[in-house]
């Protein structure tokens, strides 16, 4: 079967694939509404910057103890199974922030920290286990279409989640203590328990992948593969510290509250800014997904993120806010589609568990650890416009630098035939 020959929407022919996204959206949907909760609850206790930065690392630490660890899971068993368990892992975290709420404190953010542990070991495993199950349900030759589908649909879900997560905070009573994000909370539950529902209907069943026993030598071998493979390396390397440096998230609520003054439900607007980006830019390479040169798009790409999370940074109107975070995912949403392919299409099928868990740790770095150096650099500089800005200059510059530190990822080419079309 030819490229020219394939729908671009051949890939929901499959049952398990639709079965997939569903729980996919409904669990993306939950984990967004649940960012926007945590974030403007910690603030709303707390009022300190440091204090949102620790919402990152809290999550961040156990996805670095628990992933390799977790990748070795998802190959020797079956992956449906892993991810079922970690869905109703996840409900009991959104329940467990729910009982929070109903006890909050001010001054006192602790116990939302606790459930965050517990939200970032599960989604040590679940990451490895989903991104390693997706090509089991296409053939190959619908693999790169089928990963912008599944980009398109986690943005929707990234879009619609803050903005709803936003306003039903507000609207259940943000100006109560906790009572908000209690309903939050529980909404999410009920979300987590939908998504281990739809994957509970799928057929696929991919056993174990890895023959040999465990060892250090089996665990560490996607490590390996990784430092092997120029390419992949540079691309994960790339976004861990491009988003390390120019990622704003943590930020919003300060912005929020503080300088464009618009609320929780402006907070949700806000956080859905860089999905809806991100979704225009999915949709498109759906249809037209990128053949030739991906490595000079992908680095041009990253660029053009850190550039606008400057404007973002630099901004006190409301309406350019938002379409500075608008370029911000539509830009970063192209560097995700060809990690995606590289990590995926490049990895032994018996491997991709370890492959995808240690993908998942530089991401994990990226985007918790990036809320931590957000929330340490506003603390440091005593502002939050200081610490933007410096991370957009941050990540043009490590643009600059992989492109001399990465030759392969530069040269990459024609993604989809795998590494030997491009040497």
């Amino acid at each position: 079967m030819t490229s020219a020959l394939v729908s671009p929407s051949a890939a929901f022919g499959y049952r398990d694939f639709r079965l997939f996204q569903a729980g996919r959206f409904l669990s993306t949907l939950a984990v967004q509404m649940q960012s926007v909760a945590v974030g403007w609850q910690v603030y709303e206790l707390t009022g300190r910057a440091l204090s949102l930065g620790i919402v990152g690392l809290v999550q961040f630490v156990p996805i670095a103890g628990l992933s390799l660890f977790a990748g070795q899971t998802a190959d020797r068993f079956d992956r449906r199974r892993i991810s079922i368990a970690c869905y109703v892992s996840l409900t009991a975290c959104s329940l467990l922030l729910r009982w929070q709420a109903g006890h909050a404190v001010p001054g006192r953010a602790w116990p939302i920290y606790v459930a965050l542990v517990l939200f970032g070991a599960t989604r040590a495993f679940i990451g490895p286990s989903n991104q390693a199950l997706l090509p089991s349900l296409v053939p190959t030759e619908l693999f790169s279409s089928a990963v912008a589908w599944g980009s398109s649909v986690w943005q929707i879900a990234a879009i619609t989640g803050p903005a709803l997560g936003g306003w039903l905070y507000g609207f259940a009573g943000g100006s109560s203590l906790g009572h908000g994000a209690a309903t939050v909370y529980l909404t999410c539950a009920l979300l987590f328990a939908g998504a281990a529902g739809f994957l509970s209907a799928m057929e696929v069943r991919t056993g174990r992948m890895e023959a040999h026993d465990v060892s250090l030598a089996t665990v560490l071998a996607g490590v390996r593969y990784v430092w092997r493979e120029k390419a992949v390396l540079g691309s994960i390397s790339l976004d861990l510290f491009a988003v390390l440096f120019g990622g704003a998230t943590a930020l919003l609520p300060m912005f929020a509250h503080d300088i464009l003054r618009v609320g929780p439900g402006g907070l949700g607007l806000l956080r859905s800014a860089p999905a809806a980006g991100a979704a225009v830019i999915a949709v498109a390479m759906a249809f037209a997904p990128l053949r030739r040169h991906e490595g000079v798009v992908m680095f041009a790409c990253v660029a053009i993120f850190g550039i606008a999370t400057v404007v973002f940074g630099l901004s006190r109107n409301f309406t350019l806010s938002m379409a500075a975070l608008f370029v911000v995912g539509a830009s970063d949403m192209v560097s995700v589609v060809v990690r995606q392919t590289l990590v995926q299409l490049w990895t032994p099928a018996a491997m991709r568990g370890r492959v995808s868990a240690v993908n998942l740790i530089f991401v994990g770095a990226s985007n918790e650890l990036g809320e931590l150096e957000s929330g340490l650099t506003a603390a440091w500089f005593g502002s939050a416009v200081a610490s933007v800005v410096f991370g957009g200059v941050a990540a043009c510059v490590v643009v600059a630098l992989w492109t001399v530190f990465f030759p392969d990822l530069r040269s990459a080419d024609q993604l989809a035939r795998g590494p030997d079309a491009t040497r």
